[in-house]
């Protein structure tokens, strides 16, 4: 269901999620040591934490090579989620917590070894290209640039992680994605065994122009933000095109589209937003709209009666999804072969 911007909850790609998407909870049983010393208990816990708090200490080797504790804490940190990131206080990581990204850790490890192994590499283009892809999803590149802050992700530590990301998505399709296969039967049943999955609402497809307003933004800034779309609306009102002012004019990232926000429910915006659209007939403009998100300008340009989805319309959604699912355990059996081949041992 589409969101009235698609900032509220980016999630930037990495390699540690190829990890937890395709394969989770890959643990591999430790070895115990064939005899133990006796030691001093708080000799051996003052040991314990030093090698806890040490950025260089070693939690694992895999083929040799070893895990730093820096990158199980980073992935400990993702785990935690965005107030870990921004670099709030949060609580100790527990035993399992612990040993799954441990694991998560041995399974990126793997997958990189594979990828050298085989030459796979991402070029620096390919990773700005990426980049500019995310940024699409930001009215600006202030935004952008906040975010990253708010997760205490420098732009260098961005690009590391998407050339990682990169490198393995070409090695999981060069291995696993080629060779699976959605037949157009397979298609067809799933469509016709899921009948209720497919029906729809009324909708109507609407543009709109935005000038955005912060909710920390002072009066004298809402002021300035209304005037600018006053003055929008006199250049539509004087006959200007709708799509090239929002190209121009347009905080919200569809106006790399001309302001098109394709079609919608009455649900998927929020309620001023879907009013005002819900009420224009197509090719009708709206006034200015307030929202949460600023000022609007709306121009419905169609709309779809309650109904149900033809089977043309979704095949290549029902595609993705079935070919999406076969991954998944295609994958799993995958990374667990190179595991299983692997070295792996666990020093924590």
């Amino acid at each position: 269901m589409k969101k009235m911007y698609p900032i509220g909850r980016m999630v930037l790609a990495t390699a540690l999620l190829v990890a937890l998407a395709f394969a989770p909870g890959f643990a591999q049983d430790k070895k115990a040591d064939a005899a133990k010393t006796k030691s001093n208990p708080a000799k051996k816990e003052t040991a314990a934490k030093a090698k806890a708090s040490d950025p260089n200490a070693k939690v694992a080797l895999v083929n040799g090579k070893p895990i730093l504790r820096s990158e199980l804490d980073g992935i400990l940190n993702n785990m935690k989620g965005p107030q870990a990131m921004g670099g709030a206080a949060a609580e100790a990581p527990t035993k399992e917590m612990q040993d799954q990204a441990l694991d998560h850790a041995i399974t990126l490890a793997v997958l990189k070894q594979e990828c050298a192994k085989q030459h796979i590499e991402t070029t620096d283009a390919e990773v700005d290209e990426r980049i500019q892809q995310i940024k699409k999803n930001f009215p600006s590149d202030k935004d952008f640039d906040a975010m990253l802050q708010k997760i205490n992700l420098t732009q260098q530590k961005l690009k590391e992680n998407l050339k990682t990301d990169l490198t393995i998505r070409k090695l999981i399709d060069k291995e696993v994605g080629s060779k699976v296969a959605v037949s157009d039967e397979e298609i067809k049943s799933y469509y016709d065994s899921h009948p209720d999955q497919f029906k729809h609402a009324e909708q109507v497809r609407a543009s709109h122009i935005l000038v955005k307003v912060g909710p920390n933004d002072t009066p004298e800034q809402k002021a300035e933000a209304h005037k600018k779309i006053e003055e929008i609306q006199k250049k539509l009102q004087g006959g200007e095109d709708f799509a090239t002012l929002a190209k121009e004019q347009s905080d919200c990232p569809s106006k790399a589209k001309g302001g098109d926000l394709g079609f919608f429910d009455k649900n998927a915006m929020v309620k001023p937003f879907s009013d005002a659209a819900f009420a224009l007939k197509p090719g009708e403009t709206s006034g200015i709209v307030e929202t949460q998100f600023g000022y609007h300008i709306i121009k419905q340009t169609d709309k779809k009666p309650e109904g149900t989805q033809t089977f043309d319309e979704v095949k290549e959604d029902i595609a993705r999804h079935l070919k999406q699912t076969k991954m998944q355990a295609e994958v799993k059996t995958y990374i667990d072969g190179l595991k299983k081949n692997a070295k792996i041992e666990k020093l924590i």
